[in-house]
C-alpha cells in the first residue's frame, strides 16, 4: 500500500544498471525518497514515459498515451497532436502512488511539458538545452550558460541551471506569467543566434551535427508545445544511475574554473544527500513570476 493505494511491484531484483548493479527496486526506492521535491515539478504536467522494461541495456520505448491498464485513480490529460491528428491522453503524476506506478512499469526517465493543465498553451519557463559537441563537454556548457546568464541579468531576469543527467546543462528562466510559446520561441531563438554571432567558434544554434564539433549547441527549440524536457530529479538511462540535478551558479563557475566535467555528475545517492542538505534548488522555477521582454 502506498498512501492508501494498492500497488503490485514486480521484478524488484532485476538489475537495471548492470555496470553498477543498480536494481529496479533501488530505482523505485530512489523515486520514493526524492518524491517530496520531485512531485511538485510533475503535478499537472503531461508526462511522457521513457520505459526500459529490461534496464538500460535493453530495448527502450517512449509512451505518450497513458497505458490503458492503468489503475482507475491514475489521472490523465487530453492533448491534441497535430502530427498524429488525434488526441493523446498523457499520464499525470499527482501523488506518490502514481510516481511509484510509473516506475513499476520500468519508466527510468520522466519527460514533462513546459506547461501545466489547464493552461497547456502557456509555458511556465523559457528553456535552453546546452548540448556539447565532442570534444566539448559540460565544462564548455558552463561557459555558455554564464554568457547567457549575463544577458538575462541585464534584462533583470533570474535563471537556474540543472544538469541534463547526460552530457549537458539545461537552463530555465521561470516566467509563470501570461506568455505563449510563440513568444518564448522567438526570444530564445534570437538570443541563441545573437550569441552564435558573438562567439562563432564556441556556439551554434542549429541542430546539424556537421556544425557542432567542439561547440555547444544552444537548443532553443525546446520552447515548443510538442517538445518535452527531462524532468528535474529524473534518473537517466546512462551507464550509471545519474540524475538531472539542480546546481548552483557557484557550482557552474567552479566546474568551468576546474575544467572538470566530473564536478557536475551526480548519481541517485548523491542527489538524495544534496536534497537533504540543500533542499530543492529548483523550487523558484515553479513560482517565480517574471515578465519576458520582447528581446534580450
Amino acid at each position: 500500500m502506498v498512501e492508501g493505494r494498492r500497488l503490485r511491484l514486480t521484478n524488484l531484483e532485476k538489475v537495471f544498471w548492470p555496470t553498477v548493479g543498480f536494481t529496479k527496486g533501488e530505482m523505485i526506492h530512489y523515486y520514493q525518497r526524492v518524491s517530496e521535491v520531485l512531485l511538485p515539478h510533475l503535478r499537472n504536467r503531461p508526462l511522457t514515459l521513457k520505459r526500459y522494461p529490461d534496464g538500460v541495456e535493453g530495448e527502450m520505448f517512449y509512451e505518450k498515451n497513458c497505458p490503458p491498464h492503468r489503475p482507475g485513480w491514475i489521472r490523465t490529460v487530453r492533448v491534441w497532436s497535430d502530427g498524429n491528428q488525434r488526441w493523446v491522453h498523457y499520464c499525470l503524476v499527482q501523488e506518490l502512488a502514481a510516481l511509484i506506478w510509473v516506475a513499476q512499469l520500468g519508466t527510468i526517465e520522466l519527460h514533462t511539458s513546459l506547461a501545466r493543465r489547464p493552461e497547456l498553451e502557456r509555458p511556465r519557463s523559457l528553456v535552453f538545452d546546452l548540448d556539447p559537441g565532442p570534444p566539448a563537454t559540460i565544462v564548455e556548457c558552463c561557459q555558455v550558460a554564464l554568457w547567457l546568464r549575463e544577458r538575462f541579468q541585464a534584462a533583470k531576469l533570474r535563471a537556474f541551471c540543472k544538469t541534463s543527467g547526460s552530457k549537458g546543462l539545461q537552463m530555465y528562466v521561470p516566467l509563470n506569467t501570461q506568455v505563449d510559446y510563440a513568444a518564448t520561441k522567438r526570444v530564445s531563438r534570437a538570443l541563441a543566434q545573437s550569441l552564435e554571432r558573438e562567439r562563432p567558434d564556441r556556439v551554434v544554434h542549429l541542430q546539424r551535427k556537421s556544425l557542432r564539433e567542439g561547440k555547444v549547441l544552444i537548443d532553443w527549440s525546446q520552447n515548443d508545445p510538442y517538445k518535452t524536457t527531462v524532468c528535474v530529479y529524473s534518473l537517466r538511462a546512462r551507464e550509471r544511475p545519474t540524475v538531472s540535478t539542480p546546481v548552483t551558479w557557484e557550482e557552474v563557475e567552479a566546474c568551468l574554473q576546474a575544467e572538470d566535467p566530473g564536478r557536475l555528475v551526480f548519481d541517485a545517492d548523491q542527489v538524495l544527500e544534496r536534497v537533504e542538505r540543500m533542499g530543492d534548488l529548483f523550487a523558484p522555477v515553479l513560482k517565480l513570476r517574471q515578465r519576458l521582454p520582447d528581446r534580450i
